[in-house]
């Protein structure tokens, strides 16, 4: 199988001439999902996204596939217990890209501190059970002061009372989207990157039955013919449904914008990731987290009422984490100019759904009886005198004590919500990438049973729990030991131990595939093998259609090697102007297009009178 450009171009024949059962508007995590799950049940799927997969919110997360025990703060145990499942079910069915790691979580004596040593304890003792963690090398623990700085030498230890460790995941966003695309391809789904829904048709009865886009490539106008079609554009899921003429519009998104900023390790020496009170009396916390060579952390959360196409970090946006950064390091004193990288998204909220935060905030109380309730009977709990179900009944009781008013931003629910219009448009908004194979279930039931409702025609929805994304044919319980094999081969044929694990890691099992290529491929110009091998699988195989997409979605290149950007840049230019025969004047776009995604990621524009030059 392929899913190149050229497969683009035969889809957009296939789109424009085939009649669907299901047409998915967009390509982020949400619209993979709901694409691999409908091709996978039988659906004969159509699936668009107006840039490059996941170039909207599902490549601009944290990179964490997170279990939530910010959220037991307020006794959410649903959320949490929700969350920790959904986390297992993805690290089962893309057991390549989440990560098992140790999260430390700092404990001060200061205003607003989310927990204290005893309510971490218990925190995180309910959490170990909720997820289903015994085994005693991942179960959770304090730790006192002492073993925090012997841990982080470098933290602030003014008033720090110790920490909590627990078990939690990484994640490679951008490509578990691209790995659920590619799946879905491999079943049939016929999928096309940079097309654009400008209008919802209707038949008739004024019933949805399509919709008109626009290949934004070549500017051509066609229309797509499907029984149903879905939204799921993220924080576009407004402006899809503005451009539904046979409904009244009623907002529903309360987006807001959250900045990850990136700096040497060596500035920001972390061992482990951290997860750190903001400092400003938000109720939020940050992520401070090591990747390869590099230190990232964040996020932000303000409400963003800007171009959702072209977020951009503010000034007042790095403040707010250079200042919690510095003061809980105090000899790292990060500057701007120590920045190397950025990222910045729209997280696609809904603004009615009051329910509890899903990533911290929650603006709910819980009276202190309630909370010496539950302590005390999990207290009775671990000395054998009181049963689960009076911990539930005790957790439900205090749940009624807490406040549905929304506050802050912080404080929007990060809950989903599936919906169909009157006429016919299905609406799958919200969400969170941890509950991204969920919310695709959900959709897919419904879309199972509209279609034997609406056009008699019976679908088995496909058990997703155990449907592996590519590159996922690997034994879930047994990942390090089957990467390790699989970057083994590489090695064998000539590869470095560094380059064979690098592809390993990007492309699980599928690096298998790129290795049968070590002995015939010649590097590129300017390029090792292993990144002439990467480059060639990714234009063959993940519809890459420029270098922004390689280097930012594909690899994360730009993110987390900036220092080697301006060496690989021009080499990738140059390979993949001979691959689509580009015009001068193309290949002048396609640089000026890849220098300002640098810059913009440098911050440039917030870096006055600094020399940031970019030679390409």
């Amino acid at each position: 199988m392929t899913f190149s450009a050229t497969t683009r171009q035969e889809n957009l024949l296939r789109l424009a001439n085939e009649d669907f059962d299901v047409l998915i508007i967009g390509g982020g995590i949400t619209g993979a999902g709901v694409a691999l799950q409908a091709a996978a049940s039988g659906f004969k799927t159509a699936l668009i996204e107006m840039q490059d997969f996941a170039e909207g919110t599902s490549s601009r997360s944290t990179k964490m596939v997170h279990g939530g025990i910010r959220y037991l703060k307020n006794f959410d145990v649903g959320v949490v217990a929700d969350t920790v499942r959904e986390r297992q079910n993805v690290q089962r069915i893309a057991p390549h890209i989440p990560r098992p790691i140790r999260m430390l979580l700092p404990i001060y004596r200061e205003p607003d501190a989310t927990y204290d040593m005893f309510s971490v304890k218990v925190a995180m003792g309910l959490y170990d059970r909720l997820a289903g963690i015994t085994n005693p090398n991942l179960t959770s623990f304090t730790l006192t002061k002492e073993e925090v700085l012997e841990q982080v030498p470098e933290i602030n230890s003014e008033n720090l009372l110790g920490g909590g460790s627990y078990l939690d995941f990484t994640n490679n966003d951008a490509r578990l989207v691209i790995e659920n695309i590619k799946k879905a391809a491999a079943f049939g789904g016929v999928i096309a990157s940079h097309v654009k829904a400008t209008a919802l048709t209707h038949d008739e009865s004024g019933i949805i039955n399509g919709a008109t886009v626009q290949d934004t490539l070549s500017d051509n106008t066609f229309t797509i013919q499907a029984k149903f079609v879905l939204n799921a554009a993220g924080p576009w899921v407004d402006q899809i449904d503005l451009i539904d003429d046979q409904v009244p519009f009623l907002k529903q998104m309360r987006p807001t914008k959250g900045i990850h900023l990136v700096v040497d390790w060596h500035k920001l020496p972390v061992p482990q990731p951290l997860y750190v009170d903001s400092l400003h009396h938000d109720e939020r916390m940050i992520f401070i987290i090591p990747r390869f060579d590099k230190t990232y952390f964040g996020t932000t959360d303000t409400d963003y009422r800007g171009d959702l196409v072209h977020p951009q970090i503010e000034q007042q946006d790095v403040d707010y984490l250079l200042s919690t950064v510095n003061q809980r390091f105090p000899e790292a004193k990060i500057k701007l100019s120590d920045i190397e990288a950025s990222w910045v998204g729209i997280r696609p909220l809904i603004a009615s759904n009051s329910s509890s935060d899903y990533n911290g905030g929650g603006g709910s109380h819980i009276t202190d009886q309630s909370i010496d309730r539950v302590i005390g009977i999990v207290n009775n709990y671990s000395q054998g005198r009181a049963s689960r179900n009076e911990i539930a009944e005790a957790i439900l009781a205090s749940e009624q004590d807490l406040s549905e008013k929304i506050l802050k931003p912080s404080q929007v629910s990060r809950g989903s919500a599936l919906k169909t219009k009157e006429d016919g448009l299905i609406v799958l908004s919200g969400g969170k990438i941890t509950d991204y194979r969920r919310m695709a279930a959900g959709a897919i039931q419904l879309l199972a049973k509209l279609m034997k409702e609406k056009h008699h025609l019976t679908f088995l929805p496909v058990d997703s729990k155990h449907l592996q994304v590519s590159g996922g044919d690997i034994n879930p319980d047994t990942v390090p030991q089957e990467l390790q094999m699989i970057s083994n081969q590489g090695e064998a044929l000539g590869l470095t131990q560094v380059e064979a694990q690098r592809i390993t890691d990007l492309f699980g099992s599928n690096a298998l595939q790129i290795f049968t290529g070590i002995r015939t491929t010649k590097p590129v110009a300017g390029l090792s093998l292993s990144e002439t091998l990467i480059l060639n699988y990714c234009l063959e195989e993940e519809m890459v259609l420029t270098p922004v997409d390689y280097l930012l979605r594909r690899t994360n290149h730009l993110l987390f090697e900036a220092e080697s950007f301006t060496k690989i840049a021009k080499p990738v230019i140059t390979a993949m102007a001979a691959y689509f025969q580009w015009t001068p004047e193309e290949i002048d776009q396609q640089t000026t297009h890849l220098k300002h995604a640098f810059q913009q990621s440098q911050l440039t524009y917030l870096k006055a009178g600094q020399s940031h030059s970019v030679n390409l």
